[in-house]
């Protein structure tokens, strides 16, 4: 099992803790980038840089994730890829999206989508706060403690 980073866009605060949680558990953690991203020293955890452009991030990380892995995206659209294949997406809200909910968020993002390219401004997302990091923390944790059992 490997927990997969779309990490461009991945909080600091979110990476330490999965930094932590690798470095605990073991589990095989690999961030992906279009820049250089610095890791701790650990076997288990690595960093891979992909090339700017377009989605060659997400691409990258769709190629590599298998059944059974973990990706941390707050990307629905790559969620979507991912969990098609048999892994889970989890936000860096915290937010758990599997094959029975994936469809109603796309859905929900498509329209929200169409809203703003018909010019109504929705106002985005909250800033990123201290439940937005206990709430990961506690799905990581209940995943990591499924994957021990």
């Amino acid at each position: 099992m490997t927990v997969w980073v779309d990490a461009d866009a991945c909080p600091v605060v979110i990476r330490d803790i999965l930094f932590r949680a690798a470095e605990r558990t073991g589990i095989t953690l690999t961030l992906i980038a279009n820049q250089t991203l610095r890791v701790p020293p650990v076997a288990n955890i690595t960093s891979v840089q992909v090339s700017s452009g377009f989605d060659v991030a997400d691409n990258e990380i769709v190629r590599r994730a298998e059944s059974g892995d973990l990706v941390i995206t707050s990307d629905i659209p790559l969620a979507a890829e991912v969990i098609e294949k048999g892994a889970l997406a989890l936000t860096p809200r915290g937010e758990l999206f599997n094959k029975d909910n994936i469809r109603a968020k796309l859905n929900m993002r498509d329209f929200m989508d169409t809203m703003r390219s018909s010019g109504v401004h929705s106002g985005g997302a909250a800033p990123f706060a201290q439940q937005d990091k206990q709430a990961f923390a506690n799905q990581l944790d209940r995943y990591l403690s499924r994957l021990r059992s």
